[in-house]
């Protein structure tokens, strides 16, 4: 469970205890910890992150301006539900903008980089099956590959994606399965082919078997 207080989030800067806020839901909705359609009292939540309910007030506005929260006059405010679900909607959310990030990358990916991204894969190799070892060096192959496509804005995008994935990307396939789709992915990199390392993440990506109930449970992909 996250904390359930403002003083609980370090290490970012924020103006206002209403960016705290709005940082906090975002993340509550976007992981599905605050389900669809779920009701966003200003009262609960103010006595959630220990704030008055002014700061939860200006985030609900914040947050429904970017179509996470829908406000009924009748319902008061709730998460905006979506026809697909959270867990398929980040996937396929991930699938175009990772398969985006690896088109760019394949442009501009240094020697150093594509160094990192074959020992990554290389240590994921050798990690058992089960082992949540596997999730970290996982992440860290993916978002090389993101800092490598040069681009703050997706760079951004894919951190708030993966907030949502707290043990990586829900799977069904093997560890080795993964790691041979990465070799693929490195070479495509490698080679500056940027249709077959922009399909090759495609697939890794919508290949991927997500589990909605264990969301919390996965391994990486």
């Amino acid at each position: 469970m996250r904390s359930s207080a403002v003083g609980g989030i370090s290490g970012m800067q924020y103006s206002s205890k209403s960016d705290i806020v709005c940082a906090m839901l975002r993340e509550l909705i976007i992981s599905g910890e605050i389900a669809p359609a779920e009701p966003l009292r200003q009262r609960d939540l103010a006595a959630r992150f220990g704030v008055s309910q002014t700061p939860v007030r200006e985030a609900l506005r914040r947050l429904e301006s970017e179509g996470l929260v829908v406000n009924d006059p009748h319902r008061g405010a709730t998460v905006r539900e979506s026809r697909s679900g959270v867990v398929e909607d980040n996937a396929q959310i991930r699938a175009a903008l990772e398969s985006l990030g690896a088109r760019l990358a394949a442009r501009a990916i240094s020697e150093e980089q594509l160094k990192v991204l074959r020992r990554l894969n290389d240590e994921m190799r050798t990690v058992p099956e089960g082992d949540e070892r596997y999730a970290e060096l996982n992440r860290e192959f993916h978002f090389t590959i993101y800092e490598s496509a040069a681009s703050p804005m997706l760079l951004s995008m894919m951190r708030l994606l993966w907030q949502a994935m707290p043990a990586g990307p829900l799977v069904t396939r093997s560890h080795r399965e993964s790691v041979r789709q990465h070799d693929e992915l490195v070479d495509a990199l490698a080679a500056g082919d940027t249709e077959q390392a922009a399909a090759i993440t495609e697939k890794h990506i919508l290949g991927t078997t997500h589990l909605e109930s264990e969301i919390a449970h996965g391994v990486g992909s």
